[in-house]
């Protein structure tokens, strides 16, 4: 019986692991587009067009 409680422990543990990969990639993204955006602005402004 313990051994069936842990493995199921460790099973929920793998899970919530590999979803917080995922979860923080996507993150990641959206940070590296909102950087872009920020960028281009900045530019835009550096050249006189703001």
């Amino acid at each position: 019986m313990k051994r069936l409680i842990v493995l199921m422990m460790l099973a929920m543990f793998s899970m919530s692991t590999l979803t917080a990969c995922n979860t923080m990639a996507g993150v990641g993204k959206d940070v590296s587009k909102a950087g872009e955006k920020v960028e281009d602005k900045a530019e835009d402004c550096k050249d006189g067009k703001c």
